[in-house]
């Protein structure tokens, strides 16, 4: 006999004539609502997963690249090495410089903040030819900033599921497996960088690059990444042991 929406029946004890107990009816919901919850998480998970890789991963590519006829390899071992990075910000720049001078250094040469040798004003040529020339320095490596584009990304969210698919599907399914995201939003940077190479005991350009990075996490990881991508291609052009 049902006792109304509790779903509770009454049994009669088989063993026991007369006698009867009550006892829970067994029912479907719980396990439509574990699965629906499940779907939830592991929507939830994909999302994430997109977010990372749309909004959290960088990677740094070469648009073009140009060497001089005449370059050959060399040794970095002991090389002082200007890091130049040509910016009005003047904290962005200094920071900048020393993170190009570590990576320098990392890589065998003698990496040196070019701001220390010649400050942050930019000075006129000559006198920054003359105060490298003086510290010893035998080559610049100068990055500069073409542009830096920024694009926020919006998905509104929405239902979703394979009941959508057919009007009995749906119908049939009373919602249980639709699932409904909120939606995301995430800002995609994309940034460009010159790299270029100067021998100072030749006076001349050696090697230069244009390149793309997308979502660079900071100017620690701007700088860095870019700066090995350039060793990358000189290592690759025969320009450089490592």
């Amino acid at each position: 006999m049902y006792f109304g929406p509790n779903r509770r029946f009454v049994r009669h004890d088989p063993n026991a004539p007369g006698a009867c107990y009550l006892y829970e009816a067994q029912s479907t919901v719980p396990l439509i609502r574990r699965e629906h919850t499940l779907l939830k998480k592991l929507h939830r998970l994909a999302l994430t997963v997109i977010l990372c890789l749309g909004a959290c991963s960088s990677t740094t590519t070469f648009i073009a690249t140009w060497k001089s006829p005449d370059a050959q390899r060399v040794n970095l071992a002991g090389k002082k090495i200007a890091a130049l990075v040509l910016s009005k910000d003047r904290d962005r720049r200094r920071s900048a410089e020393v993170y190009l001078a570590n990576d320098i250094t990392n890589r065998g040469a003698q990496g040196i903040a070019a701001y220390t040798l010649i400050g942050l004003d930019n000075p006129a040529v000559d006198y920054a030819r003359a105060r490298f020339k003086e510290a010893g320095v035998e080559g610049v490596v100068i990055m500069r900033l073409i542009s830096a584009d920024q694009q926020t990304i919006v998905d509104p969210g929405g239902f979703s599921g394979s009941a959508y698919g057919t009007f009995g599907n749906y119908y049939s399914s009373y919602g249980v497996s639709l699932s409904y995201s909120t939606g995301y939003e995430y800002t995609d940077m994309q940034v460009s960088i010159e790299t270029l190479i100067y021998s100072l005991n030749k006076d001349k350009l050696m090697w230069a690059g244009t390149s793309h990075t997308s979502n660079p996490e900071g100017l620690a990881s701007l700088v860095t990444e870019v700066a090995d991508s350039v060793a990358n291609e000189l290592r690759k052009q025969g320009l450089i042991a490592r």
